[in-house]
């Protein structure tokens, strides 16, 4: 079996999953998959524990599989919880849920979620999702050239992946940043939504198609006076107008 609560593996040799989930049997399923294929694992049976290990070793940690339904605070807690922390925005986590209601995945990606697998999932399916998951955090913005592109009170950093409004930084999860970033670098021009999901959210992840509504009503909330640049256009999708009244 799986082992002991936050078990820690003996080894580095692979990029280290924590795995949050209290059925110790889907855990030891979901462990043997992943080591079977080169990445080491944890186990933390509640939110709590997961938080707190997190927390006390952040480097450690590469990528965060959670469940939704959890004792104690359940993962859409833990993943908003993570998302609101400075030092853990940008740990990517994805969910595991055998929920099937679009509401509850539309929920989760608000917290700012990077992917999810839905159970029962075959083995192939949860390697893969896990790898597009580590692959979209270290991949660099395309023609970046360390540009700092400032409109009005916005300015978007590429080098730090950076955005502040009125000179205070906003924090952005990896997905909003780039929502953000690809339409300011293409201004005036109209995307649909099935454009903007490859720039957003990368090939082999989970798509509805609320994903993309979502993280713009994350980014206009979160930019606030500068919401007016991201534009609906009806029918079609968005585009970032500079001069937006």
């Amino acid at each position: 079996m799986i082992g002991t609560p936050s078990m820690t593996a003996t080894s580095r040799k692979g990029k280290l999953v924590l795995l949050v989930e209290d059925e110790p049997d889907i855990a030891e399923v979901i462990r043997l998959t992943l080591e079977r294929d080169g990445f080491q694992t944890e186990w933390c049976p509640t939110g709590e524990q997961a938080l707190e290990r997190i927390r006390s070793e952040r480097d450690d940690v590469d990528l965060v599989m959670l469940d939704i339904i959890l004792p104690g605070i359940d993962g859409h807690e833990v993943c908003r919880r993570i998302r609101s922390d400075e030092k853990l925005e940008d740990l990517p986590v994805i969910m595991l849920t055998s929920l099937t209601e679009e509401t509850d995945m539309v929920v989760g990606l608000g917290m700012g979620a990077d992917d999810y697998v839905r159970k029962p999932f075959s083995g192939p399916e949860l390697v893969a999702r896990t790898r597009a998951a580590l692959r979209r955090q270290r991949r660099p913005e395309p023609n970046s050239e360390g540009r700092i592109i400032t409109i009005g009170p916005l300015e978007i950093d590429p080098d730090r992946h950076g955005v502040r409004v009125d000179g205070k930084n906003v924090h952005l999860t990896l997905a909003e940043y780039r929502l953000l970033y690809f339409l300011a670098c293409n201004p005036g021009r109209a995307f649909t939504r099935q454009d903007l999901l490859p720039h957003v959210v990368g090939e082999g992840v989970y798509v509805i198609d609320r994903n993309i509504d979502v993280h713009v009503r994350n980014v206009r909330k979160k930019v606030g006076p500068c919401s007016r640049y991201i534009v609906t256009v009806r029918g079609i999708g968005y585009r970032f107008e500079a001069e937006a009244g």
